[in-house]
């Protein structure tokens, strides 16, 4: 992977843009893993981390490393090239997608590949960047991955988030319930009423009657939802076909996309994304 910035110019460029970022609250531990030394530096040294409320806790060179590493280190977040020897970035958060490790995954790819994309977001990779990773992007990507983090840690502790950040909805403070909306998040294109419930070691009836009493909603509701709002995120980035974002958030069908989307937001995708 190669950034384009020239690196003098830009490192003070972009630290006084740092200004933007303010002072986070929490600092997550972030690992750069790409097979060009070069790159790590350029990336660890150029982007204000610290004030996007990340530390840089270690660079690594392939995917194997960066396993084993994962698993006797605790790491919040990786940022990864997707073509590495020994083991791809895909591989890679397929890994830490089957082990269930704690891990959010940023990945980078040189080439606008849908079917690299489709993978990834099976494997619950929430954020795809396009090099050269402009600045906007990555700032873009950095909040709403410190915006996850911040919620998934309220989850963990235990603590009770008051509002969605997507839409302003009350999040329950049920510990089932947010395993469930969690795993929702995260699997959207293939969640199962079925699959929660297993993940839970509930009755899958018991668990459509929970989920409708904490939240209000039923849960193919709520996955439906999850679905439009992924698609809406995917249409804004501007780079897919409606028929590939169809495909990435889970339908087969292309027409019956079309038909929910325009459905849930008014408009069909097409239009969405020319106003977007």
């Amino acid at each position: 992977m190669r950034l384009a910035l020239p690196i003098h110019w830009d490192c003070i460029r972009l630290r006084k843009r740092a200004i933007m970022w303010g002072e986070g609250e929490a600092m997550y531990k972030l690992a750069v893993i790409d097979d060009e030394a070069d790159t790590r530096s350029t990336l660890c040294s150029c982007f204000p981390w610290e004030q996007a409320g990340f530390h840089i806790e270690t660079q690594l060179d392939n995917g194997e490393k960066a396993l084993k590493y994962l698993l006797h280190h605790p790491i919040h977040a990786i940022l990864c090239d997707i073509k590495m020897p020994r083991m791809s970035g895909i591989e890679l958060a397929k890994e830490i997608h089957q082990r269930k490790l704690p891990v959010q995954v940023v990945l980078l790819s040189g080439l606008r590949d849908f079917e690299l994309a489709r993978q990834a977001i099976g494997y619950g990779v929430r954020h795809y960047l396009v090099k050269p990773a402009k600045y906007n992007d990555l700032h873009t990507v950095l909040s709403e991955l410190k915006q996850e983090l911040d919620e998934a840690s309220h989850i963990t502790t235990g603590e009770p988030l008051t509002t969605d950040s997507n839409d302003g909805a009350t999040v329950p403070d049920h510990p089932v319930i947010q395993r469930i909306l969690a795993y929702a998040e995260t699997d959207f294109a293939t969640a199962t009423l079925e699959d929660a419930a297993l993940m839970v070691h509930m009755n899958p009836s018991y668990v459509s009657s929970l989920f409708r009493k904490v939240t209000g909603g039923n849960f193919s509701e709520h996955v439906h939802a999850t679905r439009m709002k992924k698609a809406a995120e995917l249409l804004r980035e501007g780079r897919w076909k409606a028929a590939e974002v169809s495909e990435m958030v889970g339908y087969a069908n292309a027409k019956n996309f079309i038909r929910a989307f325009k459905q849930y937001y008014g408009k069909t995708p097409g239009q969405y994304k020319h106003e977007h």
